[in-house]
């Protein structure tokens, strides 16, 4: 039997698959639906960055309390603070990061084919290295996006300035600093979320295997093809695993990117310095700040992607 051919298929029974979808379903009905994932989860967001910047003597240290706080002060408004910023530009962003991400896994599995490693550890290669790449290319869009919706997520919060919207953070971020402003943390960003994006595509894809593995159907699914039920479930129970390995991974460099990010133009400390303040407040734990939140919507932001992806597949 050719070995290719049929890690090819099975590949595409259990899958997501670029050359499956239907591209014009895919950049209309996908930016809807990655839209309603954006607003359900931005609470999440918002929740992590506060508890990320928080001060020593502020009172709201828990999600509970900083939910509380939000609701109080501004009502459930409070907890979509920045919404309009990042859902103007997460639609091109999440269609730069697919396109690449996509593309990209295609091309390395068909790198490491001619190695014969088994097949966890070329999932997890091919999905690390196109999770990497596609986190690379987001960036560009997705940094600026971040600098101006934490500011409008935490203004006001624990000595931090207030602003009239995003056009008025961008237009203070440019006239203190130029256009490098709205990049503060680009290389954090990068190192962040490639590492990110890579930890979880490759957990997901490694999990995912091993998963049916312990079902007993083995990967090369040579007999029926699972249920759309059992297939939905294993690809569900992969994304959780996935999101709480990159999330313990990488709270630490998105705790101190996002205080570098959220800095005034009177704040000028390196990254080395953010480090040395978190760890004088809280001790190590303090790199971890916002941990819960981040795995929750690192869980369910990739769930949500993978479940959109068989819709679009399946429809």
């Amino acid at each position: 039997m050719n070995s290719s051919g049929s890690r090819v298929q099975s590949f595409s029974q259990t899958e997501i698959n670029w050359d499956k979808l239907d591209k014009t379903k895919f950049y209309v009905v996908g930016a809807g639906l990655f839209t309603g994932v954006t607003v359900a989860l931005y609470p999440v967001s918002v929740v992590k960055t506060r508890l990320q910047v928080a001060s020593r003597d502020t009172v709201e240290r828990d999600a509970f309390s900083v939910i509380r706080g939000l609701i109080k002060t501004d009502g459930i408004a409070g907890l979509y603070r920045g919404f309009g910023t990042v859902i103007t530009g997460a639609i091109p962003a999440r269609i730069i990061f697919l396109t690449a991400l996509e593309t990209t896994k295609v091309a390395a599995f068909r790198m490491i084919e001619p190695f014969k490693l088994s097949e966890p550890t070329q999932a997890a290669i091919a999905n690390g290295v196109a999770g990497m790449t596609a986190s690379v290319f987001s960036q560009a869009v997705f940094v600026p996006i971040d600098v101006i919706s934490q500011k409008l997520m935490v203004q006001g919060y624990s000595g931090y300035a207030k602003y009239n919207g995003g056009w008025d953070v961008a237009r203070k971020v440019i006239k203190s600093d130029g256009i490098r402003g709205l990049y503060r943390g680009f290389g954090l960003s990068v190192m962040t979320y490639s590492p990110s994006s890579a930890v979880w595509w490759a957990s997901y894809g490694s999990s995912q295997r091993l998963i049916w593995k312990l079902l007993g159907r083995g990967y090369e699914l040579e007999e029926a093809a699972p249920s759309e039920l059992e297939l939905v479930l294993v690809q569900a129970t992969g994304g959780i695993i996935a999101g709480a390995t990159a999330s313990c991974v990488t709270t630490p460099l998105d705790t101190i990117k996002t205080r570098l990010q959220v800095m005034g133009h009177e704040q000028r400390h390196s990254a080395r310095e953010v480090v040395k303040l978190l760890i004088r407040d809280d001790g190590w734990k303090g790199l971890y700040r916002g941990l819960g939140p981040r795995f929750f919507s690192m869980s369910a932001w990739g769930t949500s992607m993978i479940l959109a992806y068989e819709y679009l597949i399946s429809r």
